[in-house]
């Protein structure tokens, strides 16, 4: 990666570190996937009980594959014959692993779902969140943030899923209510009330969608 680059990273962390301090939520920078994975498996104690809401920036680091083989409580939803039974099972975890659609300059996390166990899981329930966030997804402000769950996370994950939705075929929002639509609940955390609750691990590489 050019020097430039990771040094606008580096100063742009910084910035969105102090913005989920004053949020009361914790920031933390990776200048790599691989000290991403070591920053997560140390807050991660053997035995806990982990899950997730399908974040693929987890998955590009290395967490999920470890949680899997190591000691640890991996609850897999895709191993569950009743999906429902894993989500709700995500609401007692010790931690839930997400990545964000983005997040601001100043520290607020945008999320869009379409099931909506994954916002429900970050808002309320899991004793800790843990989100994996590769600085891609860094954005200006709240306006810009939901732009960019909207118009580049949305549509690319429509098409991952094989949905039928207009973005999926346009590649950016039409606001529509298809019966397929993933964008049903919109999440914006911009405090969290739980002291340690929620942990942000800003990643020096372009992650997920």
């Amino acid at each position: 990666m050019n020097e430039n680059i990771i040094k606008r990273n580096e100063l742009l962390a910084e910035k969105v570190i102090k913005g989920l301090a004053s949020r009361n939520m914790t920031g933390y920078y990776a200048s790599s996937k691989e000290e991403a994975l070591r920053l997560a498996l140390d807050m991660i104690p053997e035995g806990s009980s982990v899950t997730m809401g399908g974040a693929m920036s987890a998955h590009e680091i290395g967490l999920v594959g470890k949680l899997k083989e190591g000691n640890y409580n991996f609850i897999d939803r895709d191993a569950y014959e009743d999906k429902r039974a894993a989500m709700l099972m995500a609401y007692d975890a010790d931690f839930f692993l997400s990545s964000a659609n983005a997040i601001t300059e100043d520290g607020v996390l945008i999320n869009i779902d379409g099931n909506s166990n994954r916002v429900s899981a970050i808002a309320q329930g899991p004793k800790k969140v843990l989100f994996i966030v590769g600085m891609n997804k860094v954005c200006n402000d709240v306006d810009s943030a939901m732009k960019r769950a909207r118009n580049v996370a949305a549509p690319i994950n429509a098409q991952r899923f094989g949905l039928s939705t207009p973005c999926s075929k346009t590649g950016t929002c039409m606001d529509c209510k298809s019966p397929d639509t993933i964008c049903c609940q919109f999440l914006i955390t911009r405090f969290s009330r739980h002291e340690g609750r929620v942990h942000v691990i800003l990643v020096n590489d372009s992650l997920g969608f």
